[in-house]
């Protein structure tokens, strides 16, 4: 094998995340990425700032990655970390401050993205059953205008 073959199957690790890090955050990352990048998408509506801040994101995940696997939901834990750093992108890029309500987050991730109910709640560390019905409330409390 050629190095270059040998590094196009083992990317480096990305801008910000440590490089020795455990093969389940490796994982973890190819897991949601596709799912967080297109969330921080609607928020951030250029390619290079979403994904700027889903790497910083990832880069803060794997700073408390132990932490995390110790605690009662990972995933939950990371979620926020993800939506905490696209709302921090969300400010520099606006003067007005965004407010990003965790049921729009729900809406957004089933309706622009095109999640189901048990693809948002691997994403968001939640059940099925409770995405369903939050979305359901949602989507009744914006009918009004959303």
């Amino acid at each position: 094998m050629t190095n270059r073959h040998t590094s196009s199957a083992e990317p480096p690790p990305g801008f910000g995340e440590p490089e020795d890090v455990p093969l389940e955050f490796t994982a973890f990352c190819e897991l949601h990425r596709p799912r967080y990048l297109s969330y921080a998408r609607v928020w951030l509506t250029e390619h290079s700032a979403a994904a700027a801040a889903v790497q910083q994101a990832f880069a803060e995940i794997a700073l408390c990655w132990r932490e995390l696997m110790g605690s009662s939901n990972p995933t939950a834990h990371a979620w926020e970390i993800l939506r905490g750093t696209v709302a921090e992108h969300t400010r520099q890029d606006s003067p007005a401050p965004e407010h990003h309500p965790a049921e729009d987050d729900l809406a957004i991730l089933h309706y622009v993205v095109g999640l189901a109910a048990p693809e948002i709640a691997d994403v968001i560390g939640t059940d099925a059953a409770s995405v369903a019905g939050r979305l359901r409330r949602t989507m009744l409390r914006e009918a009004s205008g959303w």
